[in-house]
């Protein structure tokens, strides 16, 4: 399997691994989590999983590569990276799901393929076809139809944080793109999820969010957060990226809602409409285009 083909189907992976936060996050607020202390867990769960693998990987391999330390510059690019870039995401995302209907706030939030590509563009001199452009167009029309089947009110300061965690999630991709380059992607990763849950647990400290979950099931969703939407899903997608690069990256990453809605409809009871299965056709086709793409 060549390197193109590989790096696709990590970055599906891994938006498929991204697809479980909404089940798994309900679990875990209905066990009495805040969301700043949900995803603080989720980032201390999944930063021991991700150490715990490097070390382990290290012995077997008699301590060859990959080395755990990093320069001073990309040590504090992956810290940036995790305690604003992945936190910030993170958060502006669900304020606008707390304001807003979770839809009209993924809408909002999968705009950001848009921001990649640009990006991608003026800053990594990556070429955009006419393929991705109009994959990117199939992908956000599809995350729309998923997206927008039930109505909500518009609130301002929701769609204003979401769009933030949209662009700086675009910022966030290209500059991890940028750092790849002279940083191993399983280290890199290892350093932005600690930040992030660094930021993440100083937030709840200052918000008086500090939260447990009551049941095991909670207990099991913050695990199962960090494990699969956390060190799985971070790894596999900075090891697609740093092979696909982060304009078609942004655009493969936009299967995530159509996961989400099939997870929802397997285990919350939600209903799959027509408009949702329309939808997924679009995401699909635009991720075969793209994946096609000779360009």
């Amino acid at each position: 399997m060549d390197s193109d083909t590989t790096g696709s189907l990590l970055v599906l992976a891994s938006a498929a691994a991204f697809g479980t936060l909404g089940v798994l996050g309900e679990v875990a607020f209905r066990a009495g989590l805040s969301v700043p202390s949900t995803l603080a867990l989720r980032f201390a769960v999944g930063s021991l999983v991700l150490w715990a693998g490097l070390l382990g990987y290290r012995v077997a391999t008699g301590g060859t590569a990959p080395a755990l330390g990093l320069p001073t510059r990309e040590m504090l690019t992956a810290i940036v990276l995790g305690a604003v870039g992945y936190a910030g995401v993170s958060y502006g995302f669900f304020v606008g799901v707390e304001r807003m209907s979770a839809g009209l706030a993924a809408v909002l939030l999968y705009t950001y393929p848009l921001f990649v590509v640009a990006l991608a563009a003026a800053f990594l001199d990556e070429r955009v076809g006419r393929r991705t452009v109009i994959a990117a167009g199939l992908t956000l029309g599809g995350v729309v139809l998923i997206s927008g089947t039930g109505t909500s009110a518009f609130d301002p300061v929701g769609a204003a944080a979401t769009v933030a965690a949209a662009g700086l999630y675009a910022a966030y991709i290209v500059v991890s793109r940028v750092t790849l380059e002279t940083t191993d992607e399983r280290v890199l990763t290892a350093y932005v999820a600690p930040a992030a849950a660094a930021s993440l647990t100083l937030v709840a400290a200052l918000t008086d969010a500090i939260t447990l979950p009551a049941t095991a099931a909670g207990w099991g969703a913050v695990v199962a957060l960090g494990v699969v939407a956390t060190a799985f899903a971070m790894f596999a997608f900075f090891a697609g990226l740093a092979r696909v690069g982060a304009g078609r990256a942004g655009v493969l990453s936009t299967t995530e809602p159509a996961v989400a809605v099939a997870l929802g409809a397997a285990f919350l009871g939600e209903s799959v409409t027509p408009p949702m299965v329309a939808g997924g056709m679009l995401v699909v086709g635009g991720v075969v285009l793209v994946q096609t793409a000779g360009e």
